[in-house]
């Protein structure tokens, strides 16, 4: 399937899981993960304070379900859709799914797996990455969202 065209009504469903997110307190970040046929099979925000757990970045939770729901660990033919660029741990376990490829809205300026390019998993330095990254897709509506959590916080 061809999700090109597709990106952007995708994302905007991670961008209602990112919303539910900023009603509970969270960092605003949410994220879904599609099948090959276009059916999304995950959907989960933020929940690290609520969960008191570093491992509860929204991606993290989408693999999870992903893989309870395919039975699978190996999401080769899915995509992740997540509304801020994945950290390197999250990267990281993306890679290790197998995943086809990461949309995501806003880049990340303290965490993005970008920063840490230099310290990918050795196997994939010499090689191109095995899957495909499309950055800025509803940037600037999850740009905004984070903004206004943030700006709420530092105003309490």
């Amino acid at each position: 399937m061809d999700f090109s065209a597709r990106h952007g009504l995708f994302m905007q469903q991670a961008l209602e899981q990112a919303q539910k997110a900023f009603e509970e307190d969270e960092v605003p970040i949410g994220a879904i993960v599609v099948d090959g046929q276009g059916t999304v099979i995950a959907r989960d925000y933020n929940k690290v304070e609520q969960r008191n757990s570093q491992a509860a970045h929204a991606e993290m939770l989408v693999l999870a379900q992903a893989g309870e729901a395919r039975g699978d660990w190996r999401l080769e033919d899915c995509w992740l859709y997540v509304t801020l660029e994945p950290c390197h741990m999250c990267f990281n376990a993306l890679l290790l799914s197998r995943m086809k490829g990461i949309v995501f809205g806003a880049t990340s300026p303290l965490f993005g797996y970008h920063l840490d390019n230099g310290r990918l998993v050795s196997l994939y330095n010499d090689k191109p990455l095995p899957l495909e990254i499309v950055a800025g897709i509803h940037e600037a509506e999850s740009v905004a969202l984070l903004q206004c959590f943030f700006k709420k916080k530092r105003n309490k």
